[in-house]
């Protein structure tokens, strides 16, 4: 089974493409720094290339943000190419499948509450009392959950 499940955060906001043809479609790709513990006490990171494809990658763009914490769940995909020296060029990329906000607006990573990739999802609990629909901020456009 290739299955991946990763949270981190972005490194910069993602660098979106679209495909040529009759129908375009959005190619996002973006870097994913996730945590990981060395020795007890001592963090450092790992810096992990993603990919998301159609409405997950229009979601990225639309949403995604250098800091934002999300997590995703997606696959490995390895690959290769031969560059202009013509050398070959081993690739190793997380296809995403699903991805959503880890936290919310205002935590310190500055994200947003709502979130997903179309498939709905939302970050942490939600907020107390009859206020809790105003929570999801000033998203000026239609929120991102599926049909």
């Amino acid at each position: 089974m290739n299955s991946v499940v990763l949270m981190g955060r972005l490194t910069k906001d993602p660098d979106v493409r679209y495909s040529q043809g009759e129908t375009p479609m959005a190619i996002a790709r973006y870097t994913l720094a996730v945590d990981r513990r060395v020795n007890k006490g001592e963090q450092t990171a790992d810096f992990i290339s993603c990919v998301a494809f159609g409405k997950s990658g229009e979601f990225a763009e639309k949403y995604l943000h250098k800091g934002t914490k999300i997590t995703l769940r997606g696959r490995i995909q390895t690959g290769s190419y031969t560059n202009k020296d013509g050398q070959k060029v081993y690739t190793t990329d997380v296809v995403v499948e699903e991805q959503e906000f880890a936290e919310s607006k205002n935590s310190n990573g500055g994200g947003a509450t709502a979130g997903g990739n179309g498939n709905g999802g939302n970050a942490g609990p939600a907020p107390e009392g009859d206020d809790w629909f105003n929570s999801f901020g000033d998203m000026d456009e239609e929120m991102p959950f599926g049909n």
